[in-house]
């Protein structure tokens, strides 16, 4: 990277692309006033709890997103609380801010601006209640803009020549721009991208009414615009990637070649027993957790069966999440995933939980020809086992209000 920026050559446009929810409070010289919290940060309990009562039963149907810690409205709360000032500011959230910091114009895009809290669906405006309630201008939110809007140029007097003059524009929320770039436009089936949440992306040509975007904030998805102008998406997601990534750390795991070993060590650990992980229960990875807890009743627990258990675990919700999508909005086609081509027929999991090679029993393989290696995408070891009764009985009161 160092020797293109500083090589004779050019850069011609930078789009920035990032997670949702994570911004900061800018003053009148766009300058920011207080830290940014990360998306999964669980802080500000106390502030959804106080929040009014009418203000939380509206909430889901205006916003298209479950009422909780993660949104941006909550944090920007918190901060308000902690005596930051919000009158005379704005809320960037983070790629506008560094599109801005490179000379661009300071905007708010509309799949970010759908994380925060603050958009109605409806309107494609700030929602006027919700600003009033944390103390904030009506002009909190910048010009909405569609992703992909031409920002002008990258002119900061800090930048090497390989990037001066670059046009610049704000793409989007991460997933959904990784969807996009990937072909993922057809509305009939999920599209799954993966990071420290594993999410299904389901496309749709216009909004789903309040009424759906309630039901469906219930399982925590979320009913938000898209980065392709005019569609919207319906975003349910998972915390797998943070529990295996935290699993990893516990293993004192931290580089390829460990995780490779670890990945061998599960594949054979399933191929000998495919029950291996019963001994362990996880939790954690529902979308407002992301606490693993780990439970083990019996001996002869490794880093392998941990692991395991943990994709099981993933699987347990994504299933829960699939089954109150397909019950909102009937799905047209059988495809799950581009490039899974299908789902998986011994476990109902997403072909992508299944891809490369599906380690349920009485699955179908993949062709000889695919990489066994889960580390593309974590899932190569997963199959789909019976809950506990323990997490039976959570899953009824939690998830199936």
């Amino acid at each position: 990277m160092a020797r293109i920026l500083y090589s004779p050559a050019h850069v011609a446009a930078i789009g920035m692309a990032g997670m949702g929810e994570t911004g900061f409070v800018l003053d009148a010289g766009a300058t920011a006033v207080a830290p940014a919290f990360a998306w999964f940060d669980p802080r500000g309990g106390d502030r959804v709890a106080a929040m009014p009562g009418w203000l939380r039963s509206e909430f889901p149907g205006r916003t298209g997103l479950p009422v909780g810690v993660q949104v941006s409205a909550t944090k920007i709360g918190l901060l308000a609380d902690g005596g930051v000032t919000l009158a005379g500011r704005v809320w960037a959230n983070l790629p506008e801010f560094v599109a801005h910091v490179l000379g661009g114009t300071l905007v708010s895009d509309y799949s970010l601006a759908s994380r925060t809290g603050i958009l109605d669906q409806d309107s494609g405006l700030a929602w006027p209640e919700m600003l009033e309630y944390l103390g904030a201008p009506q002009d909190f939110l910048p010009q909405l803009t569609d992703s992909g809007t031409d920002l002008g140029t990258a002119r900061a007097s800090w930048l090497p020549r390989s990037l001066a003059g670059a046009r610049l524009t704000v793409a989007g929320h991460d997933h959904l721009v990784s969807a996009a770039a990937n072909g993922a436009t057809i509305a009939d089936r999920y599209h799954v991208s993966m990071g420290t949440a594993e999410v299904l992306l389901r496309i749709l040509d216009g909004p789903p009414d309040a009424d759906a975007r309630a039901r469906l904030a219930e399982y925590f998805i979320n009913s938000v615009r898209h980065v392709v102008p005019g569609q919207h998406v319906l975003v349910a997601g998972v915390k797998t990637g943070l529990l295996m990534r935290r699993a990893l750390q516990l293993c004192g795991i931290s580089d390829r070649a460990g995780r490779d070993g670890l990945d061998a060590r599960v594949c054979e650990v399933v191929d000998a027993d495919p029950d291996a992980s019963h001994g362990i229960d996880i939790t954690g990875a529902r979308n407002d957790d992301g606490v693993l807890g780990m439970t083990i009743r019996s001996d002869g627990i490794g880093p392998a069966e941990m692991f395991h258990a943990i994709l099981d675990h993933g699987n347990d919700e994504i299933k829960i999440l699939v089954d109150a999508l397909d019950k909102e909005i009937p799905r047209l086609a059988a495809p799950s995933s581009p490039g899974a081509g299908r789902a998986c027929a011994a476990c109902s999991a997403p072909a992508a939980r299944c891809f490369p090679t599906c380690r349920c029993p009485r699955a179908a393989r993949t062709p000889p020809t695919a990489p066994r290696s889960s580390q593309r995408d974590f899932s190569t070891t997963t199959r789909t086992r019976r809950p506990s009764a323990r997490q039976e009985k959570n899953n009824e009161r939690t998830h199936h209000p």
